[in-house]
């Protein structure tokens, strides 16, 4: 089996490429913006006709949110059109796509877990455009995987390592209590894409971890876990004031992998503490 991975540098590529690397009859074929530019889509469909590959894993994005609210067109042409060229590409030469996308197509207003079913309302530029991306990989190929995801961490620039670096320099930090939802490690996002994929599960799925808390307590946990003894206070988001508005309440239930492959991720707490060792 060929598979293309897209964004291969960003955390959740290396995290794919490193279990496909532990399997068997795998071809992997890893690009980033220098060697595939997703939204050209005429180098799109020339490379996707050249490698052939019997699966495309799309994990390019511009997730910088500030950045996605004064750089809009190019957040359309990178979480919209790039997924739209993709998903077309694959359809051409009968290819599954998978996108990844995320928490921020709700309003993170309903203080519930939010399921597949649940009503969309994207309140900032990345969750519109990554919105539309679902829309264009949903239309443009039925064999499609979308899997929306929140929180993410793993092998690069994120919220844990941030943390960190600034328990070093600071006495007291102020982080965010009023945003809640599921740290995911980049290890358990990769194990269901790649079982959706093994089980030809095709459809819409959430997959974060299991539980939620706030930033607060996942930074909480995260000092615990390393013995830092850095003081952490609570503070509330308008004390932040950013362009870009977040989901007050953005916990995903895994409910689609519950009523078919089932749900293999693991709680939160296990997740951070295993990356943490």
């Amino acid at each position: 089996m060929i598979i293309l991975i897209t964004g291969a540098n960003g955390q959740l590529g290396r995290e794919l490429a490193k279990q496909y690397h532990k399997k068997k009859g795998i071809d992997l074929i890893l690009t980033d913006v220098s060697d595939l530019d997703i939204t050209n889509v005429n180098r799109v469909n020339s490379f996707v006709n050249e490698n052939k590959p019997d699966v495309i894993i799309n994990c390019a994005a511009l997730t910088d949110v500030e950045k996605c609210e004064t750089e809009i067109e190019m957040a359309y042409k990178i979480n919209t059109i790039g997924p739209k060229n993709l998903a077309s590409a694959a359809n051409q030469i009968g290819a599954e796509i998978i996108q990844v996308s995320t928490d921020y197509v709700f309003a993170g207003n309903v203080n519930k877990p939010l399921t597949e079913f649940d009503e969309v309302n994207p309140q900032s530029i990345y969750g519109k455009t990554k919105l539309q991306g679902e829309i264009f990989v949903k239309n443009l190929n039925p064999k499609h995987y979308i899997v929306r995801t929140a929180w993410l961490y793993g092998d690069g620039d994120n919220f844990v390592k941030n943390m960190l670096n600034l328990s070093k320099t600071n006495k007291i930090l102020k982080v965010v209590n009023d945003q809640k939802g599921t740290p995911t490690s980049t290890v358990d996002l990769s194990k269901v894409i790649i079982k959706l994929v093994e089980d030809k599960n095709y459809g819409l799925f959430h997959c974060t971890c299991k539980g939620e808390c706030t930033w607060y307590e996942f930074t909480k946990e995260i000092f615990r876990l390393k013995g830092i003894t850095t003081e952490v206070s609570r503070c509330n988001t308008n004390e932040f004031p950013r362009p870009a508005k977040r989901p007050e309440y953005s916990v995903l239930r895994n409910y689609m992998l519950e009523l078919t492959t089932g749900d293999i991720t693991r709680n939160w707490k296990e997740a951070i503490g295993e990356y943490l060792k």
